[in-house]
C-alpha cells in the first residue's frame, strides 16, 4: 500500500471515467455485447440465467465472506476471553473488518447503491427496460433503490486487495495479482449478466482500493494515527493487579493484639 498503488488508481479512474463521462454511449456499447447474448425462449443478456454464470458469481461472495472470518473469530474470542492472545494481529483483524464494513458495506450498498439512482443495464430503454439510461455521474435516475453504480458484488471482490496487504512480503505480488485477477473476473461476470455497466464495475474497485489505501494508512502506515502491535489487544484485556492491591502482593495488616 505505497504511493504507487494510489496513483495508478487514480489514472484508471481518470483514463475510464473522463472519457465514458464525455461519450457515456460507450457504456452502452460494452452492455450491449452481452444485451445480444440470448436464450431459446428468447431472453437476452442470457448469460444471467446461466447456471454457471450464477454458481461462479456465489462462489465470489463466498471466497470473500471466507477470507473476513479469521478477524471476526479472532474478535469474537477476545470478547469471551479477553487474557488470551488474538488469534491473528489485533490491527490485521481491526484493518480487515473496518474495510469490509466501510467499503463494500457502507459505502457501495448504503450510500451509494440506494442513493444514486443510475438503472442497470437490463432495466434501460436501450435494452428493452422501462428507465432511462444516464452516465455514471449522474444519480438522477429512474433507479429507486439497489441500482447499478457501484457493484456490491465487485467491490467485495475488490476488498480482497485488504488481506493481501497483510501477505508475507514474498508473496504480497502474488497476492495482489491475485486479488486484481479476482475482481476483473466478477466485473465481467456482472457486466456480462446485464446487472452493471463498466463504469460501475470500474469505480467500484477505484473507491475501494482508495479506502483500503486510507485505513491502511491511518492504522499501519502514518506515524501520527499509526496502532502499535498491541494496541487492540490491550484495549479489551483487563489490567494487571498491581502489588500492594490484594492477591497477597503487598504488606499484610498486622493483627490487633
Amino acid at each position: 500500500m505505497n504511493r504507487t498503488g494510489l496513483i495508478v488508481a487514480l489514472v484508471v479512474a481518470t483514463a475510464v471515467g473522463v472519457p465514458l463521462a464525455l461519450f457515456p454511449q460507450l457504456d452502452l456499447a460494452v452492455s450491449a455485447l452481452f444485451y445480444a447474448v440470448s436464450d431459446g425462449q428468447h431472453n437476452m443478456f442470457a448469460w444471467r440465467l446461466s447456471p454457471l454464470v450464477q454458481t461462479l458469481r456465489n462462489l465470489g461472495l463466498w471466497a470473500s465472506g471466507a477470507l473476513l472470518v479469521p478477524a471476526i473469530a479472532a474478535v469474537l474470542v477476545k470478547l469471551v476471553l479477553p487474557r488470551r492472545k488474538m488469534l491473528i494481529s489485533g490491527r490485521a483483524a481491526l484493518f480487515l473488518i473496518a474495510t469490509m464494513a466501510l467499503g463494500p458495506g457502507l459505502l457501495a450498498n448504503v450510500v451509494l447503491k440506494d442513493h444514486w439512482g443510475r438503472p442497470r443495464p437490463i432495466d434501460v430503454t436501450q435494452f428493452g427496460g422501462d428507465q432511462h439510461f444516464v452516465a455514471w455521474w449522474d444519480p438522477r435516475g429512474d433507479c429507486p433503490a439497489n441500482c447499478s453504480f457501484v457493484s456490491g458484488d465487485v467491490t467485495g471482490a475488490f476488498w480482497t486487495l485488504a488481506p493481501a496487504t497483510l501477505a508475507p512480503p514474498p508473496w504480497r505480488p502474488l497476492a495482489y495479482a491475485a486479488a486484481l485477477a479476482f475482481g476483473v473476473a466478477m466485473s465481467v461476470l456482472r457486466i456480462m449478466a446485464g446487472a452493471h455497466f463498466l463504469t460501475d464495475t470500474v469505480f467500484a474497485g477505484v473507491f475501494t482500493f482508495l479506502l483500503i489505501w486510507l485505513t491502511h494508512g491511518l492504522i499501519f502506515r502514518w506515524p501520527r494515527t499509526r496502532l502499535s502491535a498491541d494496541t487492540v489487544e490491550r484495549a479489551r484485556a483487563p489490567p494487571a493487579p498491581r502489588a500492594g492491591l490484594g492477591g497477597g502482593l503487598g504488606r499484610q495488616p498486622q493483627p490487633r493484639r
